[in-house]
């Protein structure tokens, strides 16, 4: 932008004297301000971002509202203008990214707005997915609890779990408790010689191999 020595306050007074809502002239005054802060600490940084902020600061409008609305984008391109380049040698003019020259194509300030959003919300996402595959790696054990492993003859393993291991802790009592002697005895039952379980006038209460099957489970011998 090249410079002017049209002071940006006679550009600030010809907005004024054109009127308009309380809120607005209110706002276009503190996007002055905000402007000659800049001015008087020569800075030369007159976005929309730095100005909004000011503004924002001082109760009054978001740099997303400076941007929708010609009057305030007209006195900050005064006052960039009155304050020259910071650099006198010429520059390489630089693209804006591809983002900011779409939203600038957008005429509908409701619709630019949305898409505005859209774009913050896809360039959150794209930095948690880089984050997230910078992260280190690590396997996931989806072998059963208490499992061993085996392997084939064609060398492909094989997960073998033990009857016990899949036992809840309450399970296990419950089953050591059913062949405990004790238990047996206070029943008026025993248990007989291939494992079954008999009652006081020696019936068949638990059918042979009863006990024995029990201990497999438990692991007992």
């Amino acid at each position: 932008m090249q410079h002017t020595d049209i002071h940006p306050d006679a550009v600030f007074q010809a907005l004024l004297d054109a009127g308009g809502h309380t809120t607005k002239l209110k706002n276009l005054r503190l996007v002055h301000e905000g402007c000659r802060r800049q001015h008087e600490r020569n800075s030369r940084d007159f976005s929309l971002r730095t100005i909004g902020k000011y503004t924002e600061e001082q109760g009054g409008l978001s740099w997303r509202s400076i941007y929708n609305t010609a009057a305030y984008v007209k006195l900050i391109e005064a006052w960039k203008a009155y304050a020259g380049p910071s650099d006198p040698t010429p520059r390489i003019h630089k693209k804006p990214p591809v983002a900011q020259a779409f939203l600038a194509r957008i005429e509908d300030p409701a619709i630019r707005s949305i898409m505005e959003g859209v774009i913050i919300e896809r360039d959150k996402l794209r930095e948690e997915n880089n984050l997230l595959r910078s992260l280190p790696r690590g396997v996931i054990d989806k072998r059963p609890l208490g499992a061993t492993i085996a392997y084939t003859e064609e060398l492909k393993s094989v997960a073998l779990v033990h009857v016990g291991a899949k036992l809840t802790a309450s399970e296990r009592n419950a089953l050591t408790k059913s062949i405990d002697k004790e238990f047996l005895t206070d029943n008026g039952w025993a248990e007989g010689s291939h494992g079954e379980i008999l009652n006081e006038r020696g019936r068949t209460i638990f059918e042979v191999g009863y006990t024995s099957a029990i201990r497999k489970v438990l692991d007992e011998k």
